[in-house]
């Protein structure tokens, strides 16, 4: 089966989502639309207070070097740049827009030709992001200069427990995502592509696979050339779905350390990433609104949904029926790598993938113990490091024996801390003493 070594095998929880088509969410009647949805320089703001904006309308250009331009998810007055609380729970500017309901709507111009250049552009012009979390300017990605990938491998892992929202558009938005893949290929140049799907998928890999564009004769590209697009069984196990890991599992191949997957002859999209690139690109729409699944034993009506950019959770928590005071932990994203939101204050992004309301049975909250030797972290580790050695040697800072451990590797997955039987805060630990290591330049 295809694969990569170590990892776990968390209970995934899927079921309570599987089954749930993907619906409208909450219409809020006003909108938090942060200025930072994406890795970079945050975006700035190019509308006033009292200007009335539509769905789709620009409201913050792209800052300077790697950003993403910002788009009203609502139709209504702009209130003014303001200052709201973050997944972190530290205040950073957010545009406030009070919705009038009209859901009058702007697009962008329709492109003129689909070669690389005008692909490209789009993409930047329309704000695209990785959707799966990671939230990198699509456009950066994608764009490799003179040279072509050997492969695009399109994640469809979706590895984390609870998450479901790649499933349903694969499932029910297949020729949407797979004309972005398209897209996506001609804009890394690439003539492969390897959409990678778990075994715990099935429905999604029977649909993929008997879709024209998958079929053993090949396709077309935007281009006019032959292009070929694989839909490849991956053994269930997290973190599948972590970019070494997946390229691995789809072809093989190795990213030497310290290096991009380009460097592999690869480049890594994600479901919804492909998504919004074909609306992006043949309908027009920029980013403005997502995907996201909202799950837990403390939900009331698990759902996927619809999301405009800027909602509050209180907003989607009530939408859904989320019982936040009988919830052990809230997570934004996926209990492995995601964030504990402290606030229901806090909006949605484009980075919004999931938002998980976990009770008693789902989320164990212990003291950690000293550490017992048993290794189980380092036979976890999808990266080969030596986390417990990490963390001793964060502590003893002594940053030099932890590079040599592997800190800089640490991809973050949490695998350690998921196996540890002391329930020692690894993962916390190997980051931070990633974090410090880079910021020393040791």
């Amino acid at each position: 089966m295809n694969t990569f070594q170590n990892g776990v095998h968390p209970a995934g929880s899927k079921y309570l989502t599987r089954g749930a088509a993907i619906e409208q969410g909450p219409i809020p009647e006003k909108v938090y639309i942060p200025l930072s949805q994406h890795i970079g320089a945050p975006a700035v703001p190019v509308v006033e207070a009292g200007q009335k904006v539509k769905k789709g309308t620009l409201i913050a250009k792209a800052g300077q070097g790697l950003s993403a331009p910002v788009f009203s998810s609502v139709a209504g007055t702009v209130k003014g740049v303001v200052s709201h609380i973050t997944l972190a729970g530290k205040k950073r500017d957010h545009i406030l827009i009070e919705n009038d309901f009209s859901e009058e709507e702007e697009r962008l111009p329709a492109l003129s030709s689909f070669d690389r250049e005008s692909v490209l552009g789009r993409i930047a012009e329309a704000g695209v992001v990785g959707m799966g979390g990671a939230a990198f300017p699509t456009f950066a990605k994608l764009n490799i200069g003179q040279r072509n990938a050997d492969y695009l491998i399109v994640n469809g892992a979706e590895c984390e427990p609870y998450i479901t929202c790649d499933f349903r558009i694969m499932t029910e938005m297949t020729d949407k995502f797979l004309k972005g893949v398209r897209c996506a290929m001609l804009a890394c140049g690439a003539k492969k592509a390897i959409v990678g799907v778990e075994d715990n998928k099935p429905e999604a890999i029977d649909i993929l696979s008997t879709h024209p564009l998958c079929l053993p004769g090949g396709a077309e590209g935007l281009d006019g050339e032959p292009v070929k697009i694989i839909v490849k069984k991956l053994k269930t196990k997290y973190p599948q779905g972590a970019e070494k890991q997946l390229i691995y599992a789809c072809c093989k191949r190795v990213v030497p350390e310290g290096k991009l997957p380009i460097d592999a002859g690869a480049v890594v999209v994600n479901v919804h990433t492909a998504l919004s690139v074909f609306e992006a690109v043949f309908e027009n729409k920029p980013s403005y609104e997502r995907v996201m699944t909202v799950s837990g034993r403390a939900v009331a009506h698990p759902k996927n949904i619809w999301v405009k950019t800027g909602t509050l959770f209180r907003d989607v928590a009530d939408f859904c029926g989320a019982d936040d005071t009988a919830a052990e932990s809230i997570v934004a994203g996926g209990p492995m790598m995601g964030e504990n939101v402290f606030s229901l204050k806090a909006c949605t992004g484009k980075f919004s993938s999931s938002l998980l309301f976990l009770d008693k049975t789902e989320s164990e909250v212990r003291e950690a113990e000293p550490c017992i030797g048993c290794g189980k972290c380092v036979q976890a580790c999808p990266m080969g490091l030596m986390p417990v050695y990490i963390e001793s040697s964060l502590f003893a800072k002594d940053l030099e024996s932890a590079k040599k451990f592997g800190a800089k590797s640490c991809i973050g997955c949490g695998c350690c801390s998921y196996v540890c039987p002391a329930k020692r805060y690894l993962v916390q630990s190997v980051k931070l003493a990633k974090k410090t290591i880079q910021e020393r330049g040791i």
